[in-house]
């Protein structure tokens, strides 16, 4: 078993890459830093791709390649984790920069969907083939301020519904809404100014709270069901819903 991880650096994406690595799944992360910390625990089972998510040129001609194909070489079950994303730009439609949306959207939905795309077609010999897209309540309940977010969100989880419906053989896929997580993203969400995101106070509730969850926590959780027997019978789930 092999697995491709997009953001592995930080957040959510760090605890997901060093749960697969503890369970000896071995990783190819892509990010435009290296995790050197995991590095160093995880030598030999650990590849790094220093790449710009956000810059679709870039992702294109690397899928070009043969690093995506080599590494899934004589595997027999093999794991894509579209995790990387971010919230800006965030406020009204007047105040977002175009060249800021359009970065979004590279990172949030086309990247992902190049991934998925070359993943399929560098995994045909393998027999078990999963992609799991980190997606998020935004991609299902709409925010004032996000609505860049939450439509690069929603794209997902309509790629996976549609995508499941193609029926490709020994292809699984969801998009996954992982809850409400203790990342520097919600510090970000935290300190956005009330005119940009009128519910900024849910959010600061919710740290207050100590509501959020813990990142390795949710990524152990993310992965039970990533290997699961019921990985891929829905095409978007909410981890907060399934059984522990």
């Amino acid at each position: 078993m092999k697995a491709i991880l997009t953001g592995h650096t930080q957040g959510l994406g760090a605890a997901i890459a060093e749960e697969l690595l503890a369970r000896t799944i071995p990783v190819l992360g892509l990010a435009r830093h290296a995790n050197d910390a995991l590095a160093e625990r995880y030598p030999d089972d650990l590849s790094q791709v220093r790449i710009d998510l956000a810059d679709t040129d870039v992702v294109a001609d690397w899928l070009a390649g043969e690093t995506l194909r080599s590494f899934l070489a004589n595997c027999s079950q093999a794991l894509l984790i579209n995790n990387a994303g971010m919230l800006q730009p965030v406020g009204q439609l007047d105040v977002l920069p175009p060249e800021a949306i359009a970065r979004a959207i590279a990172l949030n939905t086309a990247t992902p969907l190049m991934l998925a795309s070359a993943f399929t077609a560098a995994s045909t010999a393998v027999a078990d083939r999963r992609i799991l897209h980190v997606s998020s309540g935004a991609a299902r309940s709409a925010y004032a301020g996000w609505s860049v977010y939450c439509a690069s969100k929603a794209a997902l989880d309509q790629h996976a519904r549609a995508a499941a419906m193609d029926g490709t053989p020994g292809l699984r896929i969801c998009s996954l809404a992982p809850g409400v997580v203790d990342t520097a993203m919600q510090a970000e969400i935290r300190a956005t100014p009330d005119d940009r995101f009128p519910v900024r106070a849910r959010f600061e509730a919710l740290k207050r709270d100590g509501a959020l969850a813990r990142p390795d926590e949710c990524a152990f959780r993310l992965v039970n069901y990533l290997l699961g027997d019921e990985f891929g019978l829905a095409a978007t789930a909410d981890l907060r819903q399934l059984a522990p």
